[in-house]
């Protein structure tokens, strides 16, 4: 039985012959919208192979970790399930995929415990490796710039959520000078429509009310296929022809909100007014060093233009602190340029250095405390425009999604608009949608009722 190297992998052709004897694996998930996409694939097709999923902290025998590398921190935490795997069951085997694999697969090769080192494009691929014997530490990461199409495989369930992602694109050509994600995810490549179509439409029939669309750089989508389409173009077909109760788009980059896809959104009765926008810095100078293709008065156009045409939609925007160079006065203009919008969350992520960026090779790396500090800054602005957002909200009723896991007799809902909304009702109601009248805003969460039919 032939064995390639260990930066290789394994290789058996009898493999497909053999099913692995069923044992109990349990996922854990670092990171985007992808890769929970990803890890929902890779537990489907485990449960069909006749393994059973548990909980991570059951101690599994078999632990998958889908890792991020968007930043250190994302690193470590993967590092951390790896070692926190093989404290909850010291004979488990462990795999790892994910980004962090696939830029860095020999940081991981050596911890104990990893079995099975697996890059983006092999992760498709798990249940073949586990039909082979891996008697030692195996890695197998392909050149993820050489693959050319995405393949969306068999997915009709999200386990333990009442909304779906659908992953609609992979990969990104933008190479933000501070940015991993093209290294770890490879060229902008399309899932086929129809294949995009289907996959909905059996989430659909599963039970599933909400859909998000997914991927790396879904502003782009479509370019790259044989017949080019646009966002625009694929959510109008999955409007008209899939029964599809509520449909939300993932971060979608500000020159690609295109004033027709904003038009399609307002005039739907099905995409959900929630929009997520990559701002990244509030100062020109810092937006050119980032290789980002806009300027800050051409951001606030965008956001005033869907204020305009959504009055009642989300906008949450990502924003970075300590980019190399960013001086006090910069970052004050970002604060106040945030401030002075009407947007209502931002994710905030203090400057990471990335090994392989040119950013990571600039001059003036700010201290790792100064970027923290600015972060806490944003966030607490976050916190008072979210506030103020859900407020605007009480007595006013909304149509939300019930997640699953009632706890103490309360529901968590989430609205069109992507508020998170706690109410009291049956555990029955998950993945259903009702509507609730908001009440108040208590504890960084806004509280409602439903009405005395339900």
């Amino acid at each position: 039985m032939p064995r390639i190297d260990s930066k290789k992998g394994l290789r058996d052709p009898y493999a497909a012959s053999r099913v692995p004897s069923p044992q109990t694996v349990s996922f854990a998930t670092l990171g985007c919208k992808t890769n929970q996409f990803e890890s929902a694939a890779m537990q489907e097709s485990l449960q069909k192979a006749g393994f059973h999923i548990v909980p991570f902290d059951e101690g599994a025998e078999l632990v998958i970790v889908n890792t991020c590398t968007v930043t250190n921190a994302t690193d470590a935490q993967s590092r951390n399930l790896i070692r926190r795997a093989r404290r909850l069951n010291s004979t488990c085997r462990v795999i790892v995929t994910g980004c962090y694999a696939q830029i860095d697969p020999d940081a991981l090769h050596d911890l104990p415990g990893v079995s099975l080192v697996i890059g983006n494009e092999e992760k498709q691929r798990l249940l073949d490796y586990l039909k082979s014997d891996l008697d030692s530490t195996t890695v197998d990461v392909s050149d993820i710039r050489l693959a050319e199409s995405v393949c969306l495989p068999p997915l009709t369930s999200f386990a333990g959520r009442s909304r779906a992602f659908v992953q609609i694109q992979n990969g990104c050509d933008a190479f933000c000078s501070y940015c991993i994600i093209p290294y770890a995810r490879g060229a902008s490549r399309s899932a086929p429509p129809d294949e995009i179509l289907q996959q909905i439409s059996e989430l659909i029939e599963s039970g599933y009310r909400e859909i998000v669309l997914t991927g790396i750089h879904i502003g782009g989508y479509g370019a790259d296929l044989q017949l080019p389409l646009t966002l625009n173009e694929l959510v109008k077909r999955i409007e008209l022809e899939t029964g599809i109760h509520r449909l939300r788009l993932g971060s979608i980059e500000p020159t690609e909100l295109t004033d027709e896809l904003l038009e399609t959104v307002a005039s739907s009765q099905v995409l959900c007014p929630h929009f997520h926008i990559p701002l990244q810095s509030g100062d020109n100078n810092i937006l050119q060093r980032m290789g980002r293709n806009y300027t800050r008065d051409v951001f606030a156009r965008l956001v005033c233009k869907i204020g305009e045409a959504m009055p009642s939609a989300a906008i949450c925007l990502d924003v970075i602190t300590g980019f190399p160079g960013e001086t006090d006065q910069e970052f004050e203009n970002t604060f106040d340029f945030i401030k002075g919008l009407s947007i209502t969350d931002l994710h905030v992520f203090p400057y990471s250095k990335r090994p392989g960026t040119p950013a990571a090779t600039l001059p003036d790396q700010v201290p790792g405390n100064i970027s923290k500090e600015r972060a806490e800054r944003l966030r607490h602005l976050a916190g008072e425009k979210h506030r103020l957002f859900a407020e605007s909200f009480v007595g006013k009723d909304l149509d939300v999604v019930v997640e699953a896991g009632a706890k103490k007799g309360f529901l968590k809902g989430i609205s069109r608009n992507y508020l998170d909304i706690r109410f009291p009702g049956e555990s029955t109601l998950a993945g259903q949608c009702v509507w609730v009248r908001p009440i108040a805003w208590q504890d960084n969460v806004l509280h409602a009722e439903l009405p005395p039919s339900i």
